[in-house]
């Protein structure tokens, strides 16, 4: 079985993001084949330690791996499977080259990534959403299938580089010949060369186009959090293997709740009389509406909590729980006879209040008959 993930980068399974990323980064440094020459180990563990920061990274991902461990992810999420992850894979997406500064074998180019911006509400966030998206971008030509010949014909290796996708030049110099290499500038690092081009996409493979993507979002996905979806972007030239697409995710603010972690924080307003003589308040939640009660002499920011009314856990599932804080709220404009009951409630109590005054009675009285 494969070593946990969480183990082999050196933190707990409640690690935050930001934690995992440095852990990565200063695991990337120690284990690197360069930096530790004489150990034959050190390129498959430094390929595991790249493959489990991209299993956790995931949102989605890294949920399924810790309901269900290594198998959880499916077979092509199992950050160990042979072929999902190679060292060239990291340095060409940091510094587009080989881990040793040699270009790969000549072959079809990747696409570009694409990102977009998408807007959840909190209730989407708590149950997951399914949206379509159109994107503009390029995308794979239908007459040619994406080779970017006309159909019938086949790419020819280029006579430039003979199909190594590289050219090479040697000059001398004062330290002896120096060797440097660049793209074949005939057929851009393919290796091939298209002699009847598509009339439609004219050699290229792909034309300028809207595709409808579907996205799937986790519930308890957060606000500014990702999600890739790998081989969804923009097509690339001549069949090769298309980008990723990434969304953003933006969470439009409620103005009912606040989301702390995966618990969701409410404030409930009662009145004094509520407060102190106890009531069952009815209120919407994003589960419906539920009643609360509110004993007699509860204080002005009490809280209390209701279980499994909040946010579901990316990582296992279980929802936070709904924390409801007590509004104590004071009454601005009193009439004269609720003005008075409140006088004698003071001298009941034997606490000393402000007189009311007769004037300002005289005022209010006059305004209600009127």
């Amino acid at each position: 079985m494969a070593q946990d993930v969480y183990e082999l980068l050196g933190v707990s399974p409640q690690a935050t993001d930001d934690e995992i990323k440095r852990a990565y980064r200063r695991l990337a440094r120690e284990c690197h084949p360069d930096a530790n020459p004489d150990d034959p180990d050190a390129a498959e563990r430094f390929k595991q330690i790249n493959a489990a920061y991209e299993l956790v990274r995931d949102p989605e991902r890294r949920r399924k791996y810790d309901m269900f461990g290594p198998d959880g992810a499916g077979s092509a999420g199992n950050p160990f499977a042979s072929g999902q992850f190679g060292l060239n894979d990291l340095f060409d997406a940091f510094f587009s080259g080989d881990v040793f500064g040699q270009r790969g074998p000549a072959g079809a180019r990747r696409g570009p990534d694409a990102e977009t911006l998408m807007e959840l509400t909190l209730a989407e966030v708590v149950t997951g959403a399914r949206r379509t998206v159109e994107m503009r971008m390029p995308i794979e030509c239908d007459t040619c299938g994406g080779s970017g010949g006309t159909p019938g014909t086949h790419p020819t290796r280029c006579a430039t580089c003979d199909g190594a996708g590289e050219v090479r030049q040697v000059r001398r110099s004062l330290l002896g010949q120096i060797v440097t290499a660049g793209p074949c500038p005939t057929c851009g690092g393919i290796g091939t060369t298209i002699e009847h081009p598509c009339a439609t996409c004219r050699g290229d493979g792909r034309v300028a186009g809207t595709r409808s993507i579907e996205v799937e979002v986790p519930a308890g996905i957060e606000d500014g959090q990702r999600l890739r979806l790998a081989g969804r972007g923009p097509a690339a030239p001549r069949g090769g293997t298309a980008g990723d697409l990434f969304v953003a995710i933006h969470v439009v603010p409620s103005g009912a709740f606040d989301r702390r972690g995966d618990d969701l924080w409410y404030r409930l307003g009662v009145s004094i009389v509520q407060a102190a003589l106890g009531a069952t308040v009815e209120f919407e939640t994003l589960d419906g509406t539920r009643q609360l009660e509110v004993q007699s002499g509860t204080q002005p920011g009490a809280r209390l909590r209701l279980a499994g009314l909040g946010v579901p856990s990316l990582r296992n599932g279980r929802r936070g729980d709904l924390v409801v804080e007590i509004d104590v709220q004071v009454p601005t404009n009193l009439t004269p006879d609720q003005a008075e009951l409140l006088v004698q409630l003071a001298q009941l109590r034997g606490e000393q209040v402000t007189a009311p005054h007769e004037g300002l009675f005289s005022r209010i009285r006059s305004a209600f008959r009127s």
